[in-house]
């Protein structure tokens, strides 16, 4: 089944519109000197440069050669069309303007040649992915001395406090006079003083007692 052909309006007036300027073009070339088809040929001339011109324009926006070719194009088939809409006497068509349209296509074909081989703009560089920063090297110069290391804080040693002596504990004095009746008994018996630890086992008193009753009689 054949495909259906979509009309678009805007493709219909671009066709209505470069077919009325060619009749233009065409005309201004034949007031002008240009019979038969050479006439015919100026409109595909002029329409080829602007289309040139314009397809570089795609690809290099910042061409300034390529600005220049499509603003010239532009001009000849603005002026085709404002001079065949009653401005010029087409009868009596002025020196320049036949100077003007029989130098035309040198000047095309010279805008076609440069258009065609000029040089493409280069290519964006491509974004190079972040690669992982290498990793930072800290050198030392061989020729500085080696820093010195600061000192270690050394703690302030207290002194240990000297342990006070116990105070002696008293001795009640019927404790007393009982120690002293054992040991005078066993000096009596022996002839020689009682010893303390002695004294100790006999009256079996805590040691800090029986020290200082020993003390008090003089025990050894």
């Amino acid at each position: 089944m054949p495909r259906s052909i979509r009309v678009d309006a805007v493709l219909v007036q671009a066709v209505i519109a470069g077919a009325l300027s060619f009749a233009h073009l065409h005309d201004l070339a034949e007031a002008a000197g240009q019979t038969g088809w050479k006439a015919w040929a100026y409109p595909i001339s002029v329409d080829l440069l602007l289309v040139a011109a314009w397809r570089r324009l795609r690809t290099a926006r910042r061409d300034r050669s390529a600005w220049t070719w499509f603003v010239i194009a532009l001009v000849a088939s603005l002026g085709a069309n404002i001079a065949t809409a009653g401005l010029l006497d087409l009868k009596h068509v002025p020196a320049w303007l036949c100077i003007v349209v029989a130098g035309w296509p040198a000047l095309a074909f010279l805008g076609g040649t440069l258009l065609v081989h000029a040089p493409a703009e280069p290519a964006a560089p491509a974004q190079v992915a972040d690669e992982p920063a290498a990793p930072e090297v800290d050198v030392h110069r061989t020729d500085e001395p080696p820093p010195t290391p600061a000192p270690i804080p050394v703690p302030e040693l207290t002194p240990a406090p000297t342990p006070t002596p116990a105070a002696a504990p008293a001795v009640p004095a019927a404790l007393l006079d009982h120690a002293r009746k054992i040991a005078d008994a066993h000096r009596a018996s022996t002839g020689s003083p009682m010893p303390a630890d002695a004294l100790s086992a006999r009256l079996q008193l805590p040691a800090p007692m029986t020290d200082a009753i020993a003390a008090q009689l003089q025990l050894t």
